[in-house]
């Protein structure tokens, strides 16, 4: 084992293993019903709450991270996964000897890659060097020992269409608001492309826990909700009738673990974790203006919206942060997921105001957000 292994926890029954084999894929060991996976981006918002849940089934979970090397569950506990290792996806072998590589090729069942930069405001090329290739590097990974892949995509890379989105729709070759969509769905190509038995699991906007809100991340578009919730930014350049697909981070999961769980009859397809009906933009800010310190935003058509008009300093946040957004508050995408509940048996809770004043609450008495207003 390297230097660059921490050995958290491991438990080991070999003299109870037995083989058993699933159509299209390397020989799964079987110890007590464990898979042995071995999960990129571990140490991220889904990683981490995946890993938690993966390991209370009874599976070890081997952890792939750049920096950080605490797996926490959404709840913020640590998770006693097997073994940690560092690397870098961005690079050939994950930056890994290709011994060492081969070595956890070997030593698992099944990746789970969850690794990616979810920022908008990065260059093409560094999404495209850290998601696509990087998913590139994973699938070398694999190869060395036929793993299959369980790819955590976005459902987002439906580009800028509207109406029903199937899970087996073809992927767009254009249209995508920015280099996120598109570095995840050239990604997706390499998954299918690969020759590996494969499923690519694609979530919407990952929010907070279904029932108490709860999010141990508040990134990505926590980011403008913020701005927008505190009066910061004033208008928001949105389409009348689009709608936001929030997706609670506890389905996310669980889906997640459930493909892993019917892994058998999972391969070759491509599942929706989405919710069960989106928020329309409007009920998005009439939530935000619900609560007494907050501003509702006016919601401008895009033929109207001028960020050149914007004072000085709203100009300034729009262009670093809220407008990096502005895409999702212009598009009605209909995200289908029979596939995934007839695989599962899940279904998300609906994005309705109930949910979205939930996740609102969790926001201030976390201190993300104000108890008080900002002219108080």
């Amino acid at each position: 084992m390297s230097s660059n292994v921490l050995q958290v926890w491991r438990v080991v029954t070999l003299a109870h293993t037995v083989t058993y084999t699933l159509p299209g894929a390397k020989q799964f060991h079987d110890r007590q019903n464990r898979l042995r996976i071995l999960l990129t981006g571990a140490a991220g918002l889904i990683g981490g709450e995946l890993a938690a849940r993966l390991v209370a089934a009874g599976h070890d979970v081997t952890a792939l991270v750049h920096r950080n090397r605490e797996i926490r569950g959404n709840d913020g506990a640590l998770v006693p996964v097997a073994g940690v290792h560092a690397c870098d996806i961005g690079e050939p072998l994950l930056g890994l000897e290709e011994s060492e590589a081969r070595d956890l090729a070997q030593a698992h069942d099944l990746i789970v890659h969850c690794a990616a930069t979810v920022r908008f405001d990065l260059s093409d090329e560094e999404h495209e060097r850290i998601n696509t290739q990087g998913t590139a590097h994973v699938l070398d990974l694999a190869r060395l020992d036929d793993c299959g892949v369980l790819y955590v995509s976005t459902a987002y890379v439906c580009g800028a269409r509207d109406g029903a989105i199937l899970e087996d729709d073809p992927l767009p070759s254009e249209g995508f608001a920015n280099g996120y969509e598109r570095s995840k769905a050239a990604a997706e190509r390499l998954v299918q492309a690969s020759g590996l038995p494969f499923a690519i699991a694609r979530p919407s906007i990952v929010t907070g826990d279904s029932a108490s809100g709860a999010i141990r991340q508040f990134d990505t578009i926590y980011a403008a909700f913020k701005l927008v919730a505190e009066g910061r930014v004033t208008q928001m350049e949105a389409r009348p009738g689009a709608s936001l697909d929030f997706v609670p981070i506890d389905h996310v999961a669980a889906g997640l673990a459930a493909i892993v769980e019917h892994w058998g009859d999972a391969q070759g397809g491509t599942y929706h974790l989405v919710t069960g009906a989106p928020v329309s933009v409007e009920g998005f800010a009439d939530a935000i203006g619900a609560w007494p310190q907050f501003s509702r935003p006016r919601m401008v058509a895009p033929e109207d919206f001028d960020p050149a008009a914007l004072p000085p300093f709203e100009r300034r946040l729009y262009g670093r942060i809220a407008g990096l957004y502005a895409s999702y508050f212009q598009r009605d995408p209909r995200f289908d997921d029979r596939r995934f509940r007839a695989l599962t048996g899940l279904q998300s809770r609906p994005t309705d105001a109930d949910y979205l004043r939930t996740l609102i609450a969790y926001c201030i008495e976390a201190g993300f957000l104000s108890k008080e207003s900002q002219d108080a």
